[in-house]
Formats: structure tokens, C-alpha cells, sequence
């Protein structure tokens, strides 16, 4: 038998509080309660505080996507990182964020895994997704990427290397005087045999070139044996010091490309009985919060992750509201040893 057709209504959610509705509740037009929002115009304290009061007492939340739809532009910021897991990484995230966010301006975190494919996915992805700006934290395998045309409206900035891009800013640490530093800190305490631990073939060049002009400074052979490559990471870091612990002259010290490699350092030290630094000295790069809490505190060289962070936001914010319009700028911020107690 037929059924008849219902007479019920379908139910319907919250609906969502407008700025009718915002207006209505304090007495004023609705142009009033988009000043007040917006803070493009002046409005009378009175006036400001009952329209703050009726949105509080509303819950109003602005329809952002609305408003991007009218402006054009999504408030939004993609940071592409190679490694999320790396603290290093989380840092720079967290100086972009905080530079950005007064401005009103959101991130999301794109991860690559080191891949440059992956890399350039996600810049295609979000490129198509409207976002206001792009920050390369990826730089070795950002400057891979190829621009057409149509990428030349989106300002980016890289950090820790140039793009071919004309709307590109860099921050680059000063990685090269860093690691010579380091270097110089070891041959000066009289350690003779010196290891490197490395980063991936073709990546950190300037912290290698650090080590080596040290080396040159202090008369130090730098053997191929002693010159070893990791990824970047503590398992990594792990297996390149059990090769240089395996040779049949141990080095006395190692420069290691960065902290995650240092850690896994250590850790071989450690299973093999050695005493740090008095059987092997071991530097890191970058001073990530781990280094202050791993035993022996690491000697390692400061990388200004925090203020990469937010001097790439600084950059990027002056290019997204038009102060700033002209050829890519560099910044070059210094790295600085932290002696404890690895060296």
C-alpha cells in the first residue's frame, strides 16, 4: 500500500549567528557591527562595547569563509618541511606562527619527508587551494622546484636556500661560520683525529665547507675514512658513528651535521663503554631542547630556528599586504657554538 507523503519537517541544525543577528541584539545596523569587526573604521566606545557584548552573548563567529570569497584571500599560510618529527622543524613553525598570527593569518604544515616530488605536490596542492603565502623550511629540496608563470603571485619565502622565483625572500642561517666554530673549538682543545658526520649527499654543503676550512686553519688531514654521511636523523646519525668507531684508528672527536645524528652518536658511545669527551668528543648543529638533556649535555652550535621562524613571517607579512613589492631579499642570521660538557 502507498504510503502517503509525510507532513513532518526535516530536522535542522544550529543555525549559524550572523551579523544580522549581532546587530539586531545590540541596535545597530549591521555596518556598524562590520566596523567593529573589521576595525577599518572608527567606532564610539559605547557603541564598540555593546556590540562586543552582543557578540559574546551570541557565540558570533566570523564566517570566514565568506569573508575570503570577498577579499580574495584565504588568511592562510602552508610551511613545507621535510621532517616534522625533527624538533628543529617545530621551532621554525612555531616563529612563523607566532609572527603571523597577530596579523590574523593561520599555518598548516606541509610534511615531505625529504621528498622532493612530495615537495612539489604540496606546492601545487596548496597553490590551488588559495593560500596567501608559502614558507619553504625545506631548502634543499625546495630549490628544485620549478615555477611557471602563474606561481609568480604568491609570495614565498625559503629558508635555507635562494629559488629562482622573484617574489621569493630567503633566510638563511650562517651555517658555513657555524661549523667552522665547531671545527676550530675541537682542534683548539687538541683533539688530532677529527670525524664528520654529514648530512645526505648534495645537502648541508656549507656546514661540510665550515669543517674542512677548519681543519685547513689547524692542520688537521681530514682522511675520506673520517668524512661519513647520515640522513639527517638519530638512526642515521647511529649507523655513521658505528662506521667510524668500526676503523682501525678511532677518531678522537666528531662534528656531527646536526643534533639528531649527534644523539645517535652518543648513543654508539655509549654501548661501546666510551667515556665522552674523554674517549671521544662529540659537537652537534642546530641546539635543539634535547641537547641540554642527553648525557653529557651536547656541545653543539645554535641554529636560530625561532627567529628563521619569525623573520620568514615578518618577510612574508610585509609582502602580502603590499609594503614591500620589490626584488627577493636575503637575510643571513649567525650561528653561535654552545660549549657544554660532549667536548
Amino acid at each position: 500500500m502507498p504510503r502517503s507523503p509525510s507532513t513532518e519537517q526535516p530536522a535542522v541544525g544550529p543555525q549559524r549567528v550572523t551579523i544580522a543577528d549581532v546587530a539586531s541584539r545590540a541596535g545597530v545596523s549591521p555596518t556598524t557591527v562590520s566596523h567593529v569587526l573589521s576595525g577599518k573604521r572608527v567606532v564610539g566606545a559605547a557603541t564598540r562595547g555593546t556590540v562586543m557584548d552582543a557578540i559574546r552573548d551570541l557565540g558570533y563567529r566570523p564566517n570566514h569563509v565568506a569573508r575570503n570569497l570577498r577579499t580574495r584571500q584565504s588568511h592562510m599560510i602552508a610551511v613545507v618541511v621535510p621532517d616534522i618529527t625533527n624538533p628543529f622543524y617545530g621551532v621554525v613553525t612555531r616563529g612563523l606562527a607566532d609572527a603571523v598570527d597577530a596579523a590574523g593569518y593561520g599555518t598548516y604544515v606541509c610534511n615531505t619527508d625529504g621528498l622532493h616530488e612530495r615537495e612539489r605536490k604540496f606546492f601545487e596542492d596548496v597553490m590551488d587551494r588559495g593560500v596567501d603565502g608559502i614558507v619553504f623550511a625545506s631548502g634543499e629540496t625546495a630549490s628544485q622546484v620549478t615555477f611557471g608563470p602563474a606561481d609568480y603571485t604568491t609570495p614565498i619565502i625559503c629558508i635555507g636556500e635562494h629559488l629562482d622565483h622573484p617574489m621569493c625572500d630567503a633566510v638563511l642561517a650562517d651555517d658555513e661560520t657555524g661549523s667552522e666554530q665547531a671545527g676550530v673549538f675541537l682542534a683548539e682543545r687538541g683533539y688530532q683525529r677529527i670525524a664528520m658526520i654529514q648530512g645526505p649527499a648534495r645537502y648541508g654543503q656549507p656546514r661540510t665547507a665550515g669543517f674542512r676550512a677548519a681543519m685547513a686553519s689547524a692542520k688537521r688531514k681530514v682522511k675520506p675514512e673520517l668524512m661519513v654521511r647520515g640522513d639527517w636523523s638519530r638512526a642515521g646519525g647511529y649507523l655513521a658513528m658505528q662506521q667510524l668507531m668500526a676503523l682501525p684508528q678511532r677518531p678522537d672527536a666528531v662534528f656531527c651535521a646536526n643534533d639528531l645524528m649527534a644523539i645517535g652518536a652518543l648513543d654508539v658511545a655509549h654501548e661501546l663503554g666510551l667515556q665522552v669527551p674523554k674517549d671521544v668528543a662529540i659537537v652537534g648543529f642546530d641546539d635543539v631542547d634535547a641537547a641540554t638533556i642527553v648525557s653529557p649535555p651536547l656541545t653543539t652550535v645554535r641554529n636560530p630556528a625561532y627567529e628563521s621562524g619569525s623573520t620568514a613571517g615578518d618577510l612574508l607579512l610585509s609582502r602580502m599586504s603590499g609594503r614591500y613589492t620589490g626584488a627577493g631579499r636575503t637575510v643571513v642570521l649567525p650561528c653561535v657554538l654552545v660549549p657544554r660538557d660532549s667536548a
